[in-house]
């Protein structure tokens, strides 16, 4: 649930963290705190929700066919721990006839530490599971061929199928599918276990090749929001108390992303953009349009450029278009460079997806489409765009001082951050190079930073098409040329990182901007520019600056994957809001209806009343004082178990206080999705 709708009333993750503190995860103070609000939670036959066998109080659930929207809804969520479980789709892992026979390879001994009382639990014996295999439920299985074409309500439902594995499937021996009444199991070579149950006076059979969870083995109740990692929790400062949301500063980034990518512009202001170009509309720039009397072209292409967001009419996704003016097409040949840049890949590459000629802009115009990098800006505007950036580099007697300047005194980038921009840089290059091509845009204006320190060559290809000579048999003959070129636009732009000014490249100053990255980097950063600065004997390579770079890739290695430990740390915390808000949704389309197929009184009835009042339980309770109790984990710990639909009871109490009604959550389950179905009904016309 997104903390911004509680913004207003000043409850901030502090305070909600106050009442996530508990046996099971949530509301352990309150308890204590408000005798008066019971909370009968009996861990001994709640479910686990990390388990296939928390269905097991579906199974006389009406609405639990694959066909219920909440069924699907609950099936489709995966709360197993994915990244400690095997991957499902290797083949080693897809379940055969027989497989137990694989399990009841794994040693005693390595299993016997799981058979101890460190795992044991009441649930494991409870009298609710007393006539079911371990681990099995009456939705574990199907009905056989044999069954009748109309399933009663009450007969087992088929077993939901998850992509997911339970994690105590892959520890579980032959031996611990223990056989119990009412059970009949197949010889251990099988690995079956055929259940039976008699319902009207019907007798069903049905299986099961899932092993059971091994005896003693359980998971928390409803604790899904567990603590962070300790490899992220220790990665940064402490804060004053522990977030259970997204982190502020990564919401921020997102949002500005999101709102980049939807922004338009209103077509009456702006009459020069035209609605649709080729298949693509909405078009929005994304720098300022160059006056229409320009004369003056960029130094870069040697042409008018314009840039737009658009939306592709065939897939409906954002792309960048790169719109180059007055330019007309006379020869299609260039077009295999172009298909050459299509199959690029590259995670510092921003790939080429088309190009094609247009008169929507009024003239004779040639556009290439890339894929769009919301939130983009270039190398010049991150780090050149700063008068006052040159003003140490400028200084006449700037190699006069006592002593070298600390780079943090005299303005200059971190050399870590100078290594990060080369390791992409020069991995980008890497791809071009060995694809046959040459980028000819390796240039501040050209290159993308988005984030903190990723970066992306930017307007690949459109040298290739723009300086095409048709005379040339071979298109690619010039290749190897372009490609020491581009080597020497590499070393310009980390000799101008090193001396954070472009002043530092130009001919005149080479000689005192290498004095200035002697004093204050490293001799492998001087060698590395000196190297691609200087006219070699032979053809160099990108990887010949590797040995360079050294140890230091791993070094940026380690912080790419750094970076995304943390951000899936905070994707964990968001995982569960899309599922807790579709019950929000479904249970607001139900409370408080004016009126459903002309009654009134039809939200103030039946199953609907009840509802009404577990509303009243979620979000009006109060204090003994009279005072509005706010416990979000009150909130979150009741929806799991109406989600789950387990047996814990609760009292229900109307507003007038002359009625309560002790109810399960199984109870409120069936009634919410029974309603819910009714009002789809309605709205397909089924009604």
């Amino acid at each position: 649930i997104d903390g911004g709708g509680l913004a207003d009333a000043s409850l901030t993750d502090s305070y909600f963290s106050t009442s996530f503190i508990g046996v099971n995860g949530f509301g352990g103070p309150a308890e204590t705190k408000y005798p008066m609000m019971q909370r009968m939670t009996n861990s001994s036959s709640s479910p686990s929700l990390l388990n296939d066998s928390a269905k097991q109080y579906a199974g006389h659930d009406p609405l639990t066919s694959p066909n219920s929207s909440l069924f699907n809804d609950f099936a489709a969520l995966s709360v197993s721990q994915r990244r400690k479980t095997p991957n499902p789709s290797a083949s080693e892992f897809v379940p055969k006839v027989g497989s137990t026979s694989r399990l009841s390879n794994v040693s005693q001994s390595s299993m016997s530490a799981f058979s101890q009382a460190l795992f044991s639990h009441p649930s494991m014996g409870s009298p609710a599971t007393a006539g079911l295999a371990p681990g099995m439920s009456l939705s574990a299985g199907s009905s056989p061929l044999h069954s009748p074409k109309i399933t009663p309500h009450t007969s087992p439902a088929p077993r939901r199928r998850s992509h997911t594995p339970n994690p105590a499937n892959y520890m579980v021996p032959t031996s611990a599918s223990a056989s119990v009444a009412n059970a009949v199991t197949q010889p251990p070579s099988t690995g079956q276990v055929i259940q039976k149950e008699t319902v009207g006076g019907t007798t069903y059979f049905y299986t099961d090749t899932t092993p059971a969870p091994l005896t003693g083995m359980v998971f928390p109740n409803y604790h899904i929001y567990h603590p962070a990692a300790p490899h992220v929790a220790y990665m940064q400062p402490k804060a004053n108390a522990p977030s259970f949301f997204m982190a502020d500063e990564l919401r921020q980034e997102l949002i500005n992303r999101h709102l980049i990518t939807m922004a338009q512009i209103d077509q009456a202001d702006i009459p020069s953009v035209p609605a649709e170009v080729d298949s693509y509309h909405s078009l929005f720039p994304l720098e300022p349009l160059p006056p229409p009397n320009r004369i003056q072209k960029t130094s870069n292409f040697g042409y008018i450029t314009s840039c737009y967001k658009a939306v592709n009419s065939k897939d409906d996704l954002p792309y960048c278009l790169r719109r180059i003016h007055g330019f007309r097409l006379v020869n299609t040949k260039c077009m295999v460079l172009v298909d050459m840049w299509k199959k690029i890949q590259h995670s510092n590459i921003v790939t080429l997806r088309e190009v094609f000629t247009t008169k929507a802009f009024g003239e004779h115009s040639l556009v290439f489409a890339y894929d769009f990098h919301a939130g983009g800006e270039t190398m010049m505007s991150r780090h050149f765009n700063d008068p006052s950036a040159d003003s140490y580099f400028t200084k006449r007697k700037w190699g006069q001082h006592d002593g070298p300047l600390p780079r943090q005194h005299a303005g200059l980038l971190p050399e870590s951050l100078i290594w990060a921009y080369i390791v992409q840089l020069s991995s980008a290059l890497r791809t071009i190079h060995t694809a046959g091509l040459a980028c000819r845009v390796m240039d501040p204006t050209k290159i993308l930073v988005t984030g903190k320190t990723r970066l992306r060559v930017n307007c690949v290809g459109i040298f290739d098409v723009l300086t095409f000579d048709n005379s040339q048999n071979n298109p690619l003959a010039l290749m190897a040329q372009f490609q020491q070129a581009d080597l020497i636009s590499l070393g310009k732009v980390v000799l101008a990182l090193a001396c954070n000014s472009l002043s530092g490249i130009q001919r005149e100053n080479l000689q005192k901007a290498m004095e200035l990255v002697t004093i204050n980097y490293s001799s492998d950063l001087k060698n590395l520019i000196l190297y691609l600065l200087t006219d070699q004997n032979r053809l160099r390579s990108v990887n010949d600056i590797m040995p360079m770079i050294g140890a230091r890739f791993y070094t940026q290695l380690d912080a790419a994957q750094m970076r995304n430990d943390v951000i899936e740390e905070d994707l964990a915390k968001e995982v569960q809001n899309g599922r807790l808000f579709r019950l929000l949704a479904k249970l607001g389309t139900i409370n408080e209806r004016p009126e459903f197929q002309k009654d009134p009184t039809w939200s103030e009835t039946g199953d609907r009343y009840l509802l009404k009042l577990f509303r009243d339980h979620l979000f009006h309770q109060v204090t003994e004082a009279g005072t509005p109790w706010i416990d979000l984990s009150h909130i979150i710990s009741c929806l799991n178990k109406l989600d789950a639909g387990v047996p814990e009871k609760i009292s229900l109490i109307s507003r007038d206080e002359k009625s309560v009604l002790v109810v399960t959550y199984s109870d409120l389950k069936r009634c919410f999705e029974n309603t819910f179905q009714e009002l789809i009904a309605a709205a397909n016309g089924q009604l």
